[in-house]
């Protein structure tokens, strides 16, 4: 899919496939089509992505039809701002809990390149634009994409209030930190949490607003969360998909040519 193509399925209620991918590979992003993605999860709060490899990485994927989303260090508009210009179809702004953030990164993602007063205004509804400019500014954003990161107790409790800002495309569930902000860090099967992932999925359908969670535990809850009424489907990342793959061929040699395992590895958590 391309940007327009994902935004108008997470407008229509449609479920997209995606995977977190941190490897700058020039041989990865031609692996990837034809194997049921929609889009990819590029990384730079947690992965140290220079800023040409991030573009790079993008016009790739988007030249393969892959849309490319990327989640900023900080949800700082002006960081929104470059990374659309090097190529993303979008952002996931991390960590964010107050309404002001969303409307900031609102302003960068649906409106640009209004700046300074005039976006002030616009963001406050005390000068709204008219045309041609609307026209401008409503055609420019058509396949530039905002996910919100809903990663804390805090924005669950301010929820409503977030999810009423206009353009507002998806809301993508932080686990782990979510799991920390409840208390029950990493409990990913604790019943509290399982209700908490619920009301955020409940609450985004009901303002027509795409929503989903990226995880790699277990595939089965998942598809569980996909049936509630999730419509991002953000499973696991490359990393761990490939160790994964590695550690179930290695057990399946070592077992058949008599070999033991004789020092033991540690498994990345992704956060």
């Amino acid at each position: 899919m391309n940007g327009l193509e994902l935004s108008r399925a997470l407008r229509a209620g449609q479920r997209v496939y995606g995977t977190l991918i941190t490897s700058p590979s020039p041989h990865l992003p031609q692996h990837l089509t034809g194997i049921g993605l929609d889009y990819v999860f590029i990384d730079t709060e947690h992965i140290p992505i220079s800023d040409h490899d991030l573009a790079w990485m993008c016009q790739t994927c988007r030249a393969l039809n892959l849309a490319p989303i990327v989640r900023i260090p900080a949800p700082d508009p002006y960081r929104a701002c470059k990374v659309l210009d090097g190529g993303a179809c979008g952002i996931i702004a991390p960590y964010v809990e107050t309404l002001a953030e969303v409307q900031a990164l609102r302003g960068a993602v649906k409106l640009r390149p209004l700046k300074g007063k005039k976006l002030a205004d616009a963001l406050e509804g005390t000068a709204e634009p008219v045309e041609p400019l609307a026209s401008y500014l409503r055609e420019g954003s058509e396949g530039r994409l905002l996910f919100i990161n809903i990663e804390s107790v805090p924005a669950v409790e301010n929820l409503d209030q977030i999810l009423a800002v206009p353009g507002i495309d998806a809301v993508q569930i932080g686990p782990h930190d979510l799991s920390v902000s409840m208390g029950i860090p990493e409990q990913y099967d604790h019943p509290e949490f399982d209700k908490m992932v619920r009301v955020i999925i409940k609450k985004a359908r009901a303002h027509n607003i795409g929503v989903g969670i990226h995880f790699w535990n277990s595939l089965e809850q998942e598809i569980e969360w996909a049936k509630c009424g999730a419509t991002l489907f953000l499973h696991s990342a490359d990393v761990l998909l490939f160790t994964k793959a590695l550690e179930k061929d290695l057990k399946e040699a070592r077992a058949a040519l008599g070999d033991k395992l004789e020092q033991g590895g540690h498994r990345v958590e992704m956060i």
